[in-house]
């Protein structure tokens, strides 16, 4: 892939003009460099009011074969995935392309063996272990369609994730490390499926020792289904615009969407953007400390790197155990050169002082990178001064789950470097602001509604099993355009700076939640009529929750914090710890118009504590109700 690297900026403003100019060109000599089974018979078809999008129509290919056989034909003794235990005491392990590609091959057939095929989904919900690639990879061999669903979702948010695809497998483990806890994860599946009907089989890997519950006939250790496989398996043909995967992100509505990402055009995206933006070289180590479950470690942890023949890590722990110098032990034990993290890690590893990284030299790094979120100025200028030592470029990627693919950012040392501002859209990634008519807006210091206008490789295809969906949510907002529900400003150099969601979306830590989501978890509970979240902003997490609760009956001030408490557990039983909201408020109503909608907007307001530009409340069906709000409103 390094002939197809960005070398200067001047290179990259020729590269941005073609991709524009001449897409199907540029993309088809993109492609070229990989291997395919059939070339395509034509670039590109799309539009974007179905919307229908094909990359490579007509080609085959198996993603597995450019990852895996063609690096270890010519790289085979090389490093490609380094595993660095939660524990620091604990053996860390490395696999060369040569025996990563073997491990692939004798799960891929244990797969086979116990029927899964072409199209069948596979859902994989383990740790951050090795085992986790392995799986990933297998499934994408043998052309099953893998969905990868975070470790600390609930056994319910598994069990509606698994029920969408229909999975016929689940993959999982005994239990997980995490930090100074073991969690387990056997009991988690056995819970979801309890209430699922279409599972067969689950594989479960022996990560802690421990003896979970098997049930006879379904359940099977990962050690014997691999017994006496055998080393090679031929990877499946697949059509360029089969799917690759699904990755269930949420919206503004209470249902998980299952965006579907494709063999061919993902393939081609996410090799050639992590290649450039950073400007990988053969000898470099690149660390992504993202988990898999979400798209980061997808396109950063496995794909990207492997498909251009990297060395990836893959960590298990947290950045804060045993102690907050952690994941700059781990750069230093390895020579990671460059590091790819999210800004509330950052923010979170501020907050313990210099010494935890000074104690490190942190040499071998070049560039440094955040993604999940935009980044403020504070943790920007810390990571760039004490991580990066003031010689390592920061780039900040924006992109999204539907985009499969970072698609603004800083270009390894190449681009020039603003604080807060993501940078230049890649090659081929076709940017604009909009205003509230759906009008483009020219020039330079202008803020609108980001959207894209013409599709890249990697764009999502669809939602699994509700097309409809898919075109409501991202292409009926402004006809012509790809909505991302993020508002942005863009500076007099084309830089741009990403200010945030402008949706029912709640990004917290770089997770992404809708508010309707929290909100059905919320009113699961038994005490509670209705509930509205917002986001407000948090000094470490970037946002966080604020929940309004209207109950059955009026709480007593002495029994709150147990009611609270509980309607916690409901959100935690229903979506996952991480969703937890960090402020509960009881109210005797919401603000609604006479239609009946809440005006989230005065809501937030208050949430922020900016009660003074709550503007006309006058017009709502109880005025009142606003002011008992804004008394009453946690600090």
């Amino acid at each position: 892939m390094n002939k197809l690297q960005i070398r200067s900026l001047e290179q990259y403003h020729e590269n941005y003009a073609q991709s524009v100019s001449d897409p199907e060109a540029f993309w088809g000599n993109v492609a070229n460099e990989f291997q395919w089974m059939k070339k395509w018979d034509r670039v590109l078809e799309w539009n974007f009011t179905e919307p229908n999008i094909q990359w490579f129509k007509g080609a085959r290919l198996n993603i597995t074969q450019n990852m895996l056989d063609r690096n270890a034909a010519i790289r085979g003794d090389k490093t490609a995935l380094i595993w660095e235990p939660n524990d620091p005491h604990e053996k860390s392990l490395t696999y060369t392309y040569s025996e990563l590609l073997e491990k692939v091959c004798v799960f891929a057939n244990a797969l086979k063996a116990i029927g899964i095929k072409k199209g069948d989904r596979v859902c994989i919900y383990m740790p951050m272990i090795p085992e986790l690639t392995v799986a990933v990879i297998a499934c994408a061999r043998i052309g099953a369609i893998h969905s990868v669903v975070f470790a600390g979702f609930s056994a319910n948010a598994l069990a509606d994730r698994i029920e969408d695809a229909q999975a016929k497998l689940v993959i999982t483990a005994d239990g997980l490390n995490r930090g100074a806890k073991q969690i387990p994860l056997k009991r988690v599946v056995d819970e979801a499926l309890e209430h699922v009907a279409c599972v067969e089989k689950v594989i479960v890997c022996d990560c802690l020792n421990w003896k979970p519950s098997m049930k006879a006939g379904r359940d099977i250790w990962w050690k014997d289904v691999v017994e006496g496989q055998a080393i090679a398996c031929d990877p499946e043909p697949m059509d360029a615009e089969d799917p690759l995967f699904i990755l269930y992100t949420s919206g503004s509505t209470g249902k998980p969407k299952g965006v579907v990402h494709t063999c061919g055009g993902y393939m081609v995206y996410t090799a050639y953007s992590f290649q450039n933006v950073y400007q990988y070289e053969e000898a470099d180590v690149f660390w992504c400390t993202a988990d898999v479950g979400w798209i980061t470690g997808h396109s950063y942890i496995v794909y990207g790197p492997l498909l251009c023949g990297a060395t990836t890590v893959m960590f298990e722990g947290i950045p804060t155990y045993p102690d907050a110098g952690r994941f700059w032990q781990v750069i230093d034990k390895y020579g990671v050169n460059q590091f790819l993290t999210a800004p509330t890690a950052i923010r979170s590893l501020m907050a313990f002082g210099e010494d935890h990284v000074l104690s490190y030299s942190l040499d071998s790094l070049k560039i440094i990178g955040t993604v999940g979120e935009p980044i403020n100025e504070e943790a920007w200028n810390w990571y760039h001064v004490h991580v990066g030592k003031g010689r390592c470029p920061v780039v900040d990627n924006w992109w999204q789950t539907e985009t499969g693919g970072i698609m603004i950012s800083g270009i390894g040392n190449i681009s020039p470097q603003k604080p807060t501002f993501a940078g230049y859209p890649l090659p081929g990634i076709q940017p604009v602001l909009l205003n509230q008519e759906g009008k483009e807006i020219e020039g330079a210091d202008e803020e609108g509604y980001l959207c894209i206008k013409f599709p890249w490789p990697s764009i999502l295809r669809t939602t699994y099993g509700d097309h409809e969906r898919c075109r409501v949510t991202y292409f009926s907002h402004y006809n012509g355009y790809y909505f991302t529900g993020d508002g942005a400003k863009r500076d007099e150099q084309g830089m741009y700076r990403i200010i945030g969601r402008v949706d029912d979306v709640i990004n917290v830590s770089g997770h992404r939640f809708g508010t309707a989501e929290i909100e059905n978890a919320i009113n699961m509970n038994k005490l509670v009529i209705e509930s509205a979240v917002v986001g407000y902003p948090h000094p470490v997490k970037g946002q966080s929750i604020y929940a309004f609760v209207v109950c059955e009956h009026e709480i007593p001030k002495e029994n709150q914090d147990l009611a609270r408490g509980e309607i916690m557990e409901s959100v935690v039983a229903e979506i996952g710890k991480i969703a937890i909201p960090e402020k509960i408020q009881f109210v005797s109503g919401l603000p609604k118009t006479r239609s009946g909608k809440i005006m989230r907007r005065i809501l937030r307001k208050i949430a922020e504590g900016d009660v003074k530009n709550l503007g006309d409340t006058s017009t709502l069906l109880d005025p009142f109700v606003v002011d008992e709000i804004v008394e009453h409103a946690i600090k």
